[in-house]
């Protein structure tokens, strides 16, 4: 299933300075029923968003129009514990293009890659200026440049590079999942098979 493709993205962003954000509390497991990757937005951060009767927690940042934007600044260890593919559909279903944090648990991380959330891994100390910059002013800009690799504190200009595989990097360009992918390169699949001996 192809995605919108990745290249700069201008946005503020919505702070959720907590640690070890688990995947249970992206997307609570009653919530994983779905097979398609549509109305999972509508349950991100279900029990941290919603009381018992459904009234949305006027203290949970998503409920608090001050803060908006495509990019979801989290803490450290952000998408740990289950392989649960639906926490990344459910942050891109929500509308997040971007996920940065200090440190991605890995499966969290790729599953993102693999639907196009770009996980943005910073330092601990750049971590702490966007958060210090977005709870001074909400109308602050991050700038993401995935083909520069860098992301920006556009107030101030302060940049870091960050990681990301080729082959990532080249299908979130491109809007591609790994099927897309090979779908692209159909011909010279067929080519090599044709070489083959039979």
């Amino acid at each position: 299933m192809a995605y919108d493709k990745f290249d700069i993205l201008k946005s503020t962003a919505v702070p959720l300075p907590i640690e070890n954000v688990d995947t249970d509390q992206l997307i609570p497991a009653r919530f994983l029923k779905a097979t398609e990757r549509v109305g999972f937005g509508d349950n991100l951060f279900r029990d941290w968003r919603y009381n018992p009767d459904n009234t949305p927690k006027k203290d949970f940042v998503l409920n608090n129009p001050v803060y908006s934007g495509k990019i979801l600044v989290g803490g450290k260890n952000f998408g740990s514990g289950s392989s649960r593919e639906h926490a990344a559909w459910a942050v891109y279903d929500y509308g997040f293009r971007c996920v940065v944090s200090s440190f991605f648990a890995d499966i969290f991380r790729n599953n993102c890659l693999n639907i196009g959330v770009l996980p943005v891994q910073v330092s601990a100390e750049f971590s702490e200026k966007i958060f210090a910059a977005i709870f001074a002013d909400p109308n602050t800009e991050l700038e993401v440049n995935l083909p520069e690799q860098t992301i920006t504190l556009l107030a101030t200009g302060e940049k870091e590079k960050f990681e990301i595989s080729a082959y990532k990097k080249d299908n979130m360009l491109n809007g591609f999942d790994d099927i897309d992918y090979l779908q692209s390169i159909k011909p010279e699949i067929q080519e090599f098979a044709l070489q083959l001996p039979l």
